[in-house]
């Protein structure tokens, strides 16, 4: 071993001791700190405000037309919800109306792609707020088709509408 004082000329260099616990500890801590902070979520889903919309009279009101259509409109806002979010209709033509009664949220309409008994593909690609649209369809296959605003189904802005048997 070399009594040289470190950086004379013959001195082997200091090597600094590993850290006790080092990495591994250090990794095992902010694992069990991140499984500390997820457990504390609890996998429940975020609250989402509730539909604060006056809805008018004709909002969810099923009806017949002259020309055998039946219709319906439904209503959203700036709250991610559809309303209603369901609805029942019987086999035959259906004219759906949809209202943005938003101030600042645009929305989308459509059915959601191979989750009901019959494809619908019928849509209604953007809607501004203060915007209406109408689109017509023909059901005949008993069963629940599920409906979506692609932009804010992940915030659950879906509903179903139901053919009745």
């Amino acid at each position: 071993m070399s009594t040289a004082a470190p950086g004379a000329p013959g001195a082997r260099p200091r090597r600094r001791p590993a850290p006790r616990g080092g990495r591994p500890a250090g990794l095992l801590a902010t694992l069990l700190l991140a499984l500390v902070v997820l457990s504390g979520c609890g996998g429940s889903e975020p609250a989402l405000p509730e539909a604060t919309r006056t809805t008018s009279g004709d909002v969810g009101a099923l009806s017949t037309a002259a020309d055998g259509f039946q219709e319906i409109t439904l209503q959203t806002g700036d709250d991610y919800v559809f309303t209603p979010a369901t609805f029942t209709v019987a086999p035959g033509p259906v004219r759906l109306t949809v209202r943005n009664d938003a101030d600042q949220l645009t929305h989308n309409f459509l059915f959601t792609a191979g989750a009901g008994p019959a494809a619908i593909s019928e849509e209604i690609p953007v809607l501004a707020p203060g915007e209406s649209k109408t689109i017509e369809f023909t059901v005949s296959a008993p069963g629940d088709y599920p409906f979506e605003c692609s932009f804010h189904a992940a915030l659950g802005q879906v509903g179903t509408m139901t053919v009745s048997g």
